[in-house]
């Protein structure tokens, strides 16, 4: 047995980036800020978000950078090979299945209670 599931609730650190590609995807990239349990640590916790169709579309609708959202997801490892070097490169992202928009009315100019993405 595997299992692969992300939660976390955080404040969207830059407005999301949105790709429209010719097939008819959307793609939608964020990061999140994430504060830890500890009460020393001051510093947040900082994700990658990678959303796609009607999830994405969504978040690029409604979030903006501030926003409080929560997600649903699944870590992946993105591998690249750096063209200046020529090394192995990977960072971790996470593939959101589900948004929720957790600010108040106040805080977003319409909110959404949440989204899953049914394109599995």
């Amino acid at each position: 047995m595997s299992l692969n599931i992300v939660n976390l609730v955080g404040r969207a650190g830059r407005d999301p980036e949105v790709r429209y590609f010719e097939s008819g995807n959307v793609l939608c990239k964020f990061t999140i800020a994430v504060d830890r349990r500890s009460r020393n640590s001051d510093q947040p916790d900082w994700f990658n978000l990678e959303l796609w169709g009607r999830t994405a579309e969504v978040a690029a609708n409604y979030v903006r950078k501030g926003s409080l959202v929560g997600i649903t997801g699944a870590l992946k490892i993105d591998t690249w090979q750096d063209k200046a070097s020529g090394a192995m490169r990977s960072s971790p992202v996470v593939r959101v299945d589900r948004l929720d928009l957790l600010g108040s009315r106040r805080d977003s100019e319409a909110a959404m209670p949440s989204y899953a993405d049914d394109e599995f």
